[in-house]
């Protein structure tokens, strides 16, 4: 809902803030179509930063980060397996972890999103068919802590 109000101009959202929208969302927000968000992703995300002076991960096959006066980072992990309702709950989370512990918001939403992106492929082993949210928590808790040692 938070997204929607934010496209009908409703809230504005405070310096530091993390948006991270489907296609489909990132289009309401833009005022375009799906079809034209997924026809330049980094066009999108750009534009998307730059309106609302946020950092945005633009969720999808080759998630794209950015944030006003970067140049848009690539996440080249993930799999379509990750396309379930709560998916994106568990991204916000790993995002504001990293916010929590002291990363600059365009480090927090890059790092969060290879976190979270990495994880749902180790997750995906065994198959993408069925992947729930909460197959990602052991792999996140291993790739945020290596060596797993005390």
């Amino acid at each position: 809902d938070g997204l929607n109000l934010l496209a009908e101009g409703a809230v504005a959202l405070p310096a530091g803030s993390v948006v991270t929208p489907h296609p489909g969302e990132a289009a309401r927000l833009l005022g375009c179509t799906t079809a034209q968000v997924q026809a330049d992703r980094f066009a999108a995300a750009k534009a998307l930063a730059e309106r609302h002076g946020v950092a945005v991960v633009l969720k999808g096959a080759g998630s794209l980060v950015a944030t006003p006066g970067c140049l848009p980072r690539l996440v080249d992990a993930g799999n379509p397996g990750m396309a379930v309702g709560g998916m994106g709950d568990v991204l916000t989370g790993v995002v504001a972890a990293l916010l929590a512990q002291g990363l600059d918001v365009f480090d927090a939403a890059s790092c969060g999103a290879l976190l979270h992106a990495c994880a749902g492929d180790l997750a995906a082993a065994e198959g993408e068919r069925g992947l729930l949210p909460r197959d990602l928590m052991p792999e996140l808790r291993r790739l945020a802590n290596p060596g797993g040692g005390p």
